[in-house]
């Protein structure tokens, strides 16, 4: 009945919104004319303190009339029915006001002309009645209109960060936009912060991040026209740190020469820079494998970890346990999610812990009673896992050798690896650890039991921590350059809630034991994903040469353990699966003996701490991996 009631509305709104202009204004003049009436009967009622002042009926009736036929002659003179509603600022209030002193003028002159009895401050009473009502009318309408057409809903949160009168004038236009809502502003100004202004609050720059987060802004306009290019510059490389769209207002300078439209800043949308269409992975089977049971998501602050959480409550599952060493970004996490769960009554558990601490792990596993286990947790920088390979072994290795045996010997559902397209044929510690991680894992599924294991490779994901996204958007808000480490360098894309909707996939396709790759089309040149994204940002691509053009691409070189391209498959053995995008590997698995002995190894150069000792070992095991110059000579 309620969604009938909406879609009613929203069609009444539709028709109201569609009559011709001209029936619209008749109608404001008519309400406006109405409220003449009232205004005079309200402002005898507050004069005399009474409901019915009989005394102004029987001696001063003759007003009535009169203020009927000179109150729309004036309404129309200062243009009232002309004022749109959402455009109701300072100049049209200036105007109603203008309109109520004419009017409360006219009355007084009637009252002389006319020899009324009655005191004379009821025609001034009645021309603060009729600018307060004609005002609220009007803001009462604004608001009827958004509510009932479900605008509020659909406008995107944004802050204003200045509350000069840059952003007081941008905020007067956002409230007009059918897209965006300005929230708050925050300023650096010390004078400004805590006043209201254009009605909004404004709060210090220094608590931006957490007002993000309390009050689920979306974006952050930078509306400081008149900063220099150098503070500019920084602030928004500051800004851009943020897990939000940063756009910026340009400069005055920009602005008069005809510059703004090109220098501004844009975001760019991970969905444009892939080449392709996004993959369509929305299938019944997802709901219906999540639905009821208790999920448990490890890494569950991370970029992919956190997009899980929020899929997942689409899914209605019993309970959603968030597990994650980060406190912050379980913080975060819980906080994005929370309410969104408790809409549909789903329950979300924050849980600290590493995922190399089994005691931790099994205790929350048990106390949760856990059905289903997406394994997102992960060190996946590849240069950073390359100078401290043995924390990165024992976090991706030991911690999914720990989580995965938890999940065995408490016959957990399913358990879902997420892995990388990195681990086929790796050069580099990171993807080494990542191919034994799935080894360990299939061999697990060798031993049987009631839980399925499955694994699922993504290429590199746009938009995620550490991801050429984030990165190219810095360099270029930073005035470049844009550093890409070769020219032929390519890699396979996907968007986040690609990846994390294939991770949900395989935990409904899963069977045992199972390797699922999406079809992503063919690998892209990063350095072709450098130029599309300065030329997206309203710049253009320095020329080597001439050096002309804005932003300039630099070759820093391969970077130690990085590829030129990257593979998918191990082998060459695919099978299809339900959905036509989504492939699986066959690919066997090692024995029980192999891999104990592999994960023996490994525990050993963890506990020597001997990054030699680790590369060798992954050396004999991985295909693919070598042994880098540095690691040979000191060995």
């Amino acid at each position: 009945m309620r969604q009938d009631a909406v879609i009613q509305a929203g069609t009444l709104i539709t028709k109201i919104l569609s009559l011709p202009r001209a029936t619209k204004k008749f109608m404001f003049l008519g309400a406006d004319t109405v409220l003449v009436l009232i205004a005079l009967y309200a402002a005898a009622s507050l004069r005399y303190g009474t409901y019915n002042p009989l005394f102004l009926f029987e001696f001063s009736w003759h007003l009535f009339p009169v203020m009927a036929i000179v109150g729309p002659a004036v309404i129309c003179f200062f243009g009232l029915p002309r004022i749109q509603l959402h455009a109701i600022e300072s100049d049209a209030i200036v105007r109603v006001a203008v309109t109520a002193v004419v009017l409360s003028m006219s009355a007084i002159c009637a009252s002389y002309l006319l020899g009324l009895a009655g005191p004379r401050s009821v025609p001034l009473i009645f021309g603060i009645v009729f600018f307060m009502g004609s005002v609220s009318l009007r803001l009462f309408g604004l608001r009827a209109l958004r509510y009932l057409g479900g605008r509020e809903a659909k406008r995107l949160p944004v802050i204003i960060y200045g509350a000069g009168a840059a952003g007081i004038q941008l905020a007067s236009a956002l409230r007009q936009s059918a897209e965006t809502r300005p929230i708050l502003f925050v300023d650096d100004n010390a004078n400004l912060q805590g006043v209201m202004i254009a009605g909004l609050q404004v709060f210090p720059a220094s608590e931006l991040r957490t007002l993000i987060m309390k009050r689920q802004a979306k974006r952050v306009l930078l509306a400081i026209p008149s900063l220099s290019t150098g503070r500019r510059t920084q602030l928004i490389a500051e800004l851009s740190n943020l897990l939000v769209e940063v756009q910026v207002l340009p400069s005055f300078i920009d602005l008069m020469e005809g510059r703004g439209l090109e220098t501004s800043l844009r975001p760019v949308s991970p969905d444009d820079l892939l080449g392709r269409n996004m993959v369509a992975l929305n299938t019944p089977e997802i709901a219906k494998t999540y639905a009821g049971r208790v999920v448990m998501v490890t890494g569950a602050g991370g970029s992919i970890g956190s997009e899980l959480c929020r899929q997942l409550v689409n899914c209605r599952p019993a309970r959603i346990v968030l597990f994650e060493q980060n406190e912050f970004s379980l913080y975060a996490i819980e906080g994005d999610i929370e309410c969104l769960a408790a809409r549909f009554g789903i329950p979300v558990v924050a849980r600290l812990g590493s995922v190399t601490n089994r005691a931790r792990v099994k205790k929350v596993v048990t106390e949760e009673a856990v059905d289903i286990i997406l394994h997102a947790a992960a060190y996946k920088h590849v240069p950073m896992v390359e100078k401290n390979e043995i924390e990165g072994a024992a976090n991706n290795v030991i911690g999914t050798h720990i989580v995965a045996d938890v999940a065995r010997e408490l016959d957990v559902e399913r358990f879902i690896l997420v892995s990388t397209d990195k681990a086929v044929r790796p050069t580099n510690i990171m993807g080494a650890t990542k191919r034994i991680a799935e080894r360990v894992v299939q061999e697990l599924q060798t031993r049987g039991g009631r839980t399925r294991f499955a694994m699922v490779r993504f290429g590199n994901v746009l938009g995620s921590s550490g991801s050429v996204l984030p990165l190219f958007q810095k360099q270029i808000a930073a005035g470049g350059p844009v550093t890409v480490t070769h020219p032929d360098v390519t890699r396979f894309f996907m968007t986040i809630p690609e990846a994390a909707r294939l991770v949900l996939l395989a935990g409904a396709y899963a069977e045992g034991g199972d390797v699922f790759v999406l079809d992503m089309g063919k690998p892209q040149k990063i350095i072709d994903l450098a130029r599309r994204m300065i030329a997206m940002s309203g710049r253009n691509v320095q020329d080597p040469v001439t050096g002309y053009g804005d932003i300039a691409i630099e070759i820093t070189g391969l970077r130690p353990g990085e590829k030129l391209y990257e593979e998918l498959l191990v082998g060459n053995t695919l099978c299809a699966t339900p959905h036509p995008k989504i492939l699986r590997a066959e690919e066997p698995p090692l024995s029980q003996i192999e891999v104990a002995s592999l994960l023996r190894d490994i525990r050993k150069a963890i506990t020597l701490d001997d990054p030699v000792m680790l590369r060798k070992i992954i050396e004999l095991q991985v295909d693919g991996y070598h042994l880098p110059e540095r690691a040979t000579l000191s060995a």
